[in-house]
């Protein structure tokens, strides 16, 4: 386990060992944010643990969620698409758009996008990029949305703070909720939706409880465990 900082050791000592309402929980988020002398604006992020084997396919979670009150920050948004949808793309804002000078560019190293959509014409191309932006989770996938005939659309809704979420080797889903800037109820609404979506993918094999437990912190900050029926 890595060593904490100072900072960070002082705020596990402001924390009582007890679940807290996700209420509870945002509130002392943003008063430690406020306390800890960072240069630089935090994310509210959660951290939700599922009764999954995610080595099985069939058990594995993926999805995207709206969050209502957007992510307060730039999404940067590739488009893969050529034509008509690529004038589409960027109308709609992306901030790249293109085909195979875009491959070339992505496989010398060049990551500096937060989404990549595609339409379903170029990704026999862009499926050479898997082993490249599979692991990172910018793959496109019909599966949620990010292959489609319609890039306008998907671009328009990732600027305004549609989020990719799924689960990682070892069950836990990871996913911002917005800054610490923003205001209680924000923050709160965006969590609601994210845990909506992720109950709705339930997998069909799980038996008994889905959700194991879920946390809520700061990018710098300690997990503070929230209670959630």
């Amino acid at each position: 386990m890595p060593k904490r900082g100072k900072k960070y050791l002082e705020m596990v000592k402001k924390l009582e060992k007890r679940e807290y309402t996700p209420e509870e929980a945002i509130k002392v988020v943003k008063e430690l944010t406020s306390s800890n002398g960072r240069k630089f604006e935090e994310t509210v992020e959660v951290a939700v643990a599922l009764n999954i084997k995610p080595k099985e396919k069939g058990e594995r979670v993926r999805g995207t969620v709206s969050l209502p009150r957007g992510l307060g920050r730039k999404v940067r948004v590739l488009v893969f698409a050529a034509g008509d949808q690529a004038e589409e793309a960027k109308k709609a804002g992306a901030d790249f758009v293109g085909g195979e000078d875009l491959i070339q560019k992505i496989e010398k190293g060049w990551l500096d996008f937060d989404a990549v959509v595609a339409t379903p014409q170029l990704m026999r191309s862009v499926a050479r990029l898997g082993r490249i932006l599979g692991p990172k989770g910018l793959m496109p996938s019909p599966k949620i949305g990010t292959v489609t005939d319609n890039p306008g659309k998907v671009v328009e809704e990732l600027k305004r703070g549609k989020i990719e979420y799924r689960n990682d080797a070892t069950g836990v889903i990871h996913a911002p909720i917005g800054k610490v800037s923003f205001s209680e109820d924000a923050l709160l609404e965006n969590f609601y939706a994210l845990l909506k979506a992720i109950e709705k993918d339930k997998p069909s094999t799980v038996k008994g409880r889905y959700i194991k437990s879920i946390y809520i912190s700061s990018t710098m900050g300690p997990g503070i465990k929230v209670k959630y029926t």
